[in-house]
């Protein structure tokens, strides 16, 4: 039996940001400079926010001079009182608060038993701490907001798999997973959505980070797609993410890794299977 429904609206479905001002962590280059971009290029005024002040103030040079609207605000939001003054200056600047994309990330490899107090204490508050910051010093502005967006950059790196020498990494982005959901499910009475996107091999300047052009090419065989992620495919889940097409999401994260989790004991087609 056919069921009568209303035609959907076209504007539920368009990725519009004309008029919604956004926060944007790590935003000086990778993927937060694509987010950025991408979120200016829709029609939002951004606050690029990082820890570098002089590569931030580049990025919203870029989005200016290319008819965006930006501000770069330099804050190292490991430390609260700069998670306080860089939401203080975005309501100054901007006067309103829709969207707050965490980004920032922070990950030298280290292996495990060499992990110290210090590095473990800046990688959780970066990574994880800022997410609770961020979100509670800006809830008075997204609950104003008729479209109060949390998106967090995780990773499969933690919720879903392993790498040698990233345990503080993989620990802290397991604990955002849960910060998404549980920060969604309290948050949604103020209809403010909490998701998250888990990127997987991501070609960026921190990916030297990981080893050279051999051990990148090792990484690409063991991805069904051929090849490294672009910071542009992360942007583009996370507009989405944050716009009225997915005002019905919420606490949950999307995988952006060209398939590198499908693999049964990491055979491809085209490789030998392995014998049961």
């Amino acid at each position: 039996m056919l069921v009568n429904r209303p035609p959907l609206r076209d504007s539920a479905l368009r990725l519009d940001y004309a008029g919604r001002a956004c926060v944007v962590t790590g935003a000086a280059r990778g993927i937060g400079r694509a987010i950025a971009r991408a979120l200016a290029a829709h029609g939002a005024s951004v606050i690029v926010s990082d820890v570098s002040g002089e590569s931030a103030d580049q990025t919203a040079r870029e989005i200016t001079r290319d008819g965006g609207h930006a501000h770069a605000v330099h804050a190292d939001i490991a430390e609260r009182d700069a998670i306080a003054r860089l939401i203080a200056e975005t309501r100054q600047l901007l006067g309103r608060l829709d969207v707050i994309v965490h980004n920032a990330g922070f990950y030298p490899l280290r292996p495990f038993e060499q992990i110290d107090p210090e590095l473990l204490d800046r990688t959780l508050s970066v990574n994880l701490k800022a997410a609770f910051w961020l979100t509670q010093e800006a809830l008075p502005l997204l609950r104003s907001s008729a479209h109060g967006r949390v998106v967090v950059t995780s990773s499969v790196t933690g919720p879903r798999v392993a790498y040698p020498g990233l345990a503080h990494y993989a620990a802290s982005k397991a604990g955002l997973n849960g910060f998404i959901r549980a920060a969604a499910l309290e948050l949604a009475p103020y209809s403010i959505t909490v998701n998250g996107v888990e990127p997987g091999m991501i070609a960026t300047p921190a990916t030297s980070n990981l080893g050279g052009h051999e051990h990148r090419r090792a990484l690409e065989s063991r991805i069904p797609l051929g090849r490294l992620g672009r910071p542009e495919e992360i942007a583009a889940a996370t507009v989405f993410l944050a716009s009225d097409a997915a005002a019905y999401i919420t606490g949950q994260t999307l995988i952006v890794d060209g398939g590198s989790l499908l693999p049964e004991c990491g055979w491809l087609p085209g490789s030998a299977a392995p014998s049961s």
